[in-house]
């Protein structure tokens, strides 16, 4: 390996022990130009120490952004339009954060006529591959640096060494921190690694951080009304918000009520299983009060559909096909079947549960109370011609039967 085969590299930079540690080999190893970036998409942290300290490391451009909003409007409403769950349970609250992060690092590597970019995903993990598929979509020629797949610093002890030897500025970990491998944007916070490895261990209460266990939330259920536009809210309690605010405030709310833990063992894509706990209090409510809008005004066999391709589509975003021709594709079907999705839904929070109480649509409800009654329907229906209907559709049953 040539020290000079990359003369500028941009980093995915959060300010922690690995990636200051990658920061420093990346200029031992390459003898290059380290440029940072550091994306706030709503992870709750306070960012300018990461400036601090990448200053503190010799780093002259640094790149911080502010992404919260581009990432519920271009990345996590899409993906609710969708009713998206992988595996029937996870909300993608990482998987679909990467896409955007990956856009970001060839941007800024475009911008400033960097050879390659570098992430701090580890080999093991399936945010390597959405970092990285992502950065190839969008630019087929560009170079990937992952440390860890490269160099032997393979542990946390290890990685002290390095930054004592490098004079790496590392805060100390905190007595009592906690022992999980976190992460967090504005759409959750997922904990992984520790006592999680055995997954017959009942997570700690201490663990989770935006959620009152539901025995502790209120006794007295909140209501709540979700203005939705084209298959997007828009509005709590008839207040319009942007994007990022209308999901920051269902999680503040959400989290109240105990809502959106969840404990789960997913299939990673690089083939092993592993357990994962999420906190999803504002996705929770959305998911819920979408399907909700959607049960009245789509059509039956569109609404079929879309639930027909969602387990694929969840798929493509888990595995990180984000910028692939097939999940576009589908992304423009999808959000076809969302003009009609306008109404607005009620909902009850109450310990940890979300109940759809009422959904209305003055526009585009497919409902009709005059056919759907119990009582007189005035000739709107004739229930005479369901003798018929049945009876073709039991004919390749009766033939089938005849043939035994």
């Amino acid at each position: 390996m040539t020290k000079k085969q990359y003369s500028k590299v941009v980093l995915a930079y959060s300010g922690g022990l690995d990636t200051s540690v990658i920061l420093v080999w990346l200029k031992e190893q390459y003898d290059c130009e380290v440029v940072t970036f550091t994306a706030d998409i709503g992870q709750g942290e306070e960012l300018e120490p990461a400036r601090a300290k990448a200053k503190e490391l010799g780093v002259k451009e640094i790149h911080i952004e502010d992404l919260k909003e581009e990432f519920v409007r271009d990345f996590v409403f899409p993906m609710f339009r969708a009713n998206t769950l992988y595996e029937g349970e996870y909300l993608l609250g990482t998987s679909i954060a990467r896409p955007l992060i990956a856009k970001h690092l060839v941007e800024i590597a475009a911008k400033t006529g960097a050879d390659a970019i570098a992430h701090g995903a580890t080999g093991k993990g399936n945010d390597q591959v959405r970092f990285e598929l992502g950065a190839y979509a969008l630019n087929p020629e560009i170079k990937v640096i992952a440390p860890w797949r490269l160099w032997d610093l393979t542990s946390r002890e290890k990685l002290l060494v390095y930054a004592g030897k490098n004079k790496i500025p590392i805060e100390a970990k905190r007595s009592g921190g906690s022992p999980y491998s976190m992460d967090a944007n504005l759409l959750h916070i997922s904990y992984e690694g520790g006592p999680l490895e055995d997954p017959w261990l009942e997570p700690e209460e201490n663990m989770w951080r935006w959620t009152l266990s539901p025995e502790k939330a209120p006794d007295q259920a909140e209501i709540i009304e979700l203005t939705f536009a084209q298959g997007n809210a828009v509005a709590i309690n008839g207040t319009k918000m942007p994007n990022a605010l209308l999901l920051a405030t269902l999680n503040e709310v959400g989290g109240k009520h105990g809502i959106g833990r969840t404990d789960l063992v997913e299939n990673r894509y690089v083939g092993m299983k592993s357990r994962g706990c999420y906190e999803t209090p504002g996705g929770t409510i959305l998911l819920k009060a979408h399907r909700a809008m959607e049960s009245i005004t789509l059509d039956r066999e569109v609404a079929h559909l879309k639930d027909d391709l969602m387990p694929r589509y969840a798929s493509l975003i888990y595995n990180g096909y984000w910028w692939s021709p097939e999940r576009e594709a589908m992304q423009t079907l999808i959000d076809k079947t969302q003009t009609r999705v306008n109404g607005i839904v009620r909902l009850k929070l109450y310990k940890g549960n979300v109940t759809v109480t009422g959904r209305k649509s003055e526009t585009d409800s497919l409902f009709d109370k005059t056919i759907a009654t119990f009582e007189d329907d005035a000739g709107s229906y004739n229930q005479k011609d369901a003798e018929g209907f049945i009876k073709l559709n039991a004919l390749r049953l009766r033939i089938q039967n005849r043939k035994k």
